[in-house]
């Protein structure tokens, strides 16, 4: 398996509530009325049978490359083989309120944005499939989509079976931190707040990212959370924050941190983690037994696409194991095809086997059982939540 990059900072970055991410939950709120798009008014001519390509938008360092030219993408370039289908792949995805904000004024004025394919976390997701700005995908085209996705995703509270959003890579927020040098196990989301970890334990910054984790924490069940199972969680932090017990709230720079020994504990990303491990076997990750957070980045077809049924196509060629099992080699997410898990395990070759298990990529059936996809948040909560939580963090 070859040596993998450190992903950009501005992967999963925090919320920017005073800019992008502000004017987007306003947007996404009734006070815009004119923004939704209505079903009958989503789709355009399908150019898929005579112009035979599509436009895919997605983040940067999240596909397999060829080891001799980085350029390459060998399952984008056996998708082309196969079908004729010409792919352009654009790596312009940078954090979920940017990309919003660019492609919004033509989502909302009814012309195309250019793009047949667009990945983005499921949080943000909700908001353009309330908008209606995505189309639902004809699952009759995707049969491997039907068949082989995670039953844990199957369902998030914004998209009931996943008609308008297919998961491109899934993972896990929760805990990560240095065994040897913390000298005890970490089991429970409240044992970061004990005494030995005061000033030396982070949690992320963005609220979209941070919250679920630590609800759950608090015993709520975040398929339904309530506004008192947020302001419960608020007052918590606030008194964590005034007792200087947590040291900062962080982007992906918590990788740094925990690398250094500047702390010995944090909320974490599964992906991170991979490779914090492979530098330092003292690092663990712990999904807390009263729960974490299974997320998402799924691929959507925005409004009057050109290609949708192209579009469909290359998400359902994504989900045929053996393009699942070639992708997680390459990126080390939790894999949203399980199927992909026997693929690697019987390939013969010592790191792919030891990929398939690898729980933070193939979650163990333990683990699975203390995972769950937070539902999201309303625009109309949002406002008055961003608030709350942007005084306690700092922003």
């Amino acid at each position: 398996m070859r040596e993998k990059p450190v992903k950009p900072l501005s992967r999963r970055t925090l919320l920017r509530a005073l800019g992008a991410g502000a004017g987007a939950a306003a947007l996404a709120g009734c006070g815009v009325p004119a923004a939704y798009v209505a079903p009958r008014d989503r789709a355009a001519a399908d150019r898929s049978a005579t112009d035979r390509r599509l436009v895919f938008a997605n983040w940067p360092l999240y596909i397999d490359t060829d080891d001799k030219d980085p350029q390459r993408r060998p399952t984008l370039d056996d998708f082309e083989k196969r079908t004729g289908i010409s792919v352009k792949y654009t790596e312009e995805i940078n954090d979920n309120d940017e990309f919003f904000g660019k492609v919004s004024p033509a989502l909302m004025n009814h012309q195309r944005t250019g793009r047949d394919i667009i990945v983005v976390s499921d949080w943000m997701c909700a908001r353009y499939v309330r908008l209606g700005w995505v189309q639902e995908m004809d699952r009759d085209r995707q049969s491997h989509v039907a068949r082989n996705l995670d039953p844990l995703l199957r369902n998030p509270h914004f998209d009931p079976g996943r008609r308008h959003t297919v998961p491109w890579q899934s993972g896990i927020t929760g805990i990560a931190y240095n065994r040897k040098k913390l000298g005890r196990e970490i089991r429970h989301t409240s044992d970061l707040w004990k005494d030995d970890l005061r000033g030396r334990v982070t949690l992320l910054a963005g609220m979209d990212e941070a919250f679920s984790l630590l609800m759950q924490g608090n015993g709520a069940d975040v398929t339904r959370w309530t506004a008192d199972d947020f302001h419960r969680m608020a007052d918590q932090l606030r008194e964590l924050v005034r007792k200087k017990h947590i040291r900062r709230f962080t982007g992906n720079d918590y990788i740094k941190d925990l690398s250094s020994g500047d702390v010995l504990a944090c909320q974490a990303y599964s992906g991170d983690v991979i490779q914090l491990q492979a530098d330092n076997p003292d690092i663990e990750f712990v999904v807390p037994e009263e729960g974490a957070e299974l997320w998402a980045e799924s691929m959507m077809i925005p409004n009057l696409a050109a290609h949708k049924a192209n579009a469909e196509r290359i998400v359902d060629y994504y989900y045929e194991p053996e393009v699942a099992a070639r992708l997680a080699v390459a990126v080390n997410y939790v894999c949203p095809v399980p199927a992909a898990r026997e693929v690697l395990a019987s390939s013969g070759k010592k790191d792919e086997a030891a990929l398939a298990e690898n729980p933070l990529v193939f979650p163990t059936e333990d683990m699975r059982k203390r995972l769950a996809t937070a539902r999201d948040m309303t625009a109309r909560e949002r406002p008055e939540f961003t608030k709350v939580w942007n005084e306690i963090v700092g922003l």
